[in-house]
């Protein structure tokens, strides 16, 4: 049956096929009571491992997958012990709010094309404790870069809000899947901290912030505000006009975007 199936590039398919990957993943898991859910299981080689541990719930919007799936684990899903949903998960996303109706893991390989708005996602889900994800390795660093770091982004920054602990796991070669993709993909390990909500001004902020990551946050920002009322915050906060986005920490970035809001002097 797997041979018949031929990974699909709109969907972002790469299946999973190196069993000691597999296996450090699922040693990877929390060991907690949460309900497990997958987003895009592809041919089920790791929802295999998912299911001998935990009840899963799994999201996949490919047709032909869901034949194979549904053969593959047809006792399981009898059983009650695994749940098969066809559909895109950010649209489950925008009608049920959260992906199950408890607290859960997010554990998956996740499509490199939707991984980031996959994981913001699942941030705002409130049901949602830990994250276990394969993604692109780049990626991975983003979210987990510190403040003086060139990878340090907008990511960054959200991760550390949300996050009780935010790390790469281990990194995984190309050759590890079928097709192998170009890029060598990461673990990625997120641990929430409860009932964090993100300020959707404040992420808009933070985008304009970063908007040229290589040149000076001041030029960012003086895009949007006028000069003289951003140095005087810069003064009053005591930051260097020099400093580039990567070079500002989480605490500065909030007490900015404080002022600037009080403030609302757009340029």
């Amino acid at each position: 049956m797997k041979k018949s199936i031929i990974a699909k590039k709109k969907f972002g398919q790469n299946f999973l096929k190196d069993k000691n990957i597999l296996s450090m993943i699922i040693q990877s898991m929390p060991k907690n009571s949460n309900h497990i859910v997958e987003i895009g299981p592809g041919l089920g080689d790791l929802t295999e491992n998912l299911v001998k541990y935990k009840d899963t719930t799994a999201y996949e919007v490919d047709t032909d997958l869901i034949a194979v799936l549904k053969s593959k684990f047809a006792i399981e899903i009898e059983n009650k012990r695994f749940e098969l949903i066809h559909t895109d998960v950010l649209k489950a996303w925008d009608e049920k709010g959260s992906l199950y109706k408890s607290k859960y893991d997010l554990i998956a390989n996740l499509p490199y094309y939707i991984a980031t708005n996959i994981i913001l996602r699942a941030f705002e889900d409130i049901n949602c404790e830990n994250i276990i994800v394969m993604i692109q390795r780049e990626v991975a660093q983003k979210f987990t870069a510190k403040v003086n770091n060139k990878e340090y982004s907008s990511l960054s920054i959200i991760t550390e809000l949300v996050s009780k602990e935010a790390r790469i796991l281990f990194d995984v070669p190309p050759e590890s899947f079928d097709p192998p993709p170009k890029v060598v993909s990461s673990i990625l390990y997120i641990s929430k901290k409860e009932k964090v909500e993100l300020d959707k001004d404040f992420l808009k902020f933070l985008k304009v912030c970063f908007s040229q990551p290589r040149k000076k946050l001041f030029k960012n920002l003086s895009g949007l505000y006028k000069k003289e009322f951003l140095s005087n915050i810069y003064n009053e906060l005591n930051i260097k006009e020099t400093l580039r986005p990567h070079e500002v920490d989480v605490s500065l970035y909030s007490q900015m975007y404080t002022k600037v809001k009080n403030g609302k002097q757009q340029s």
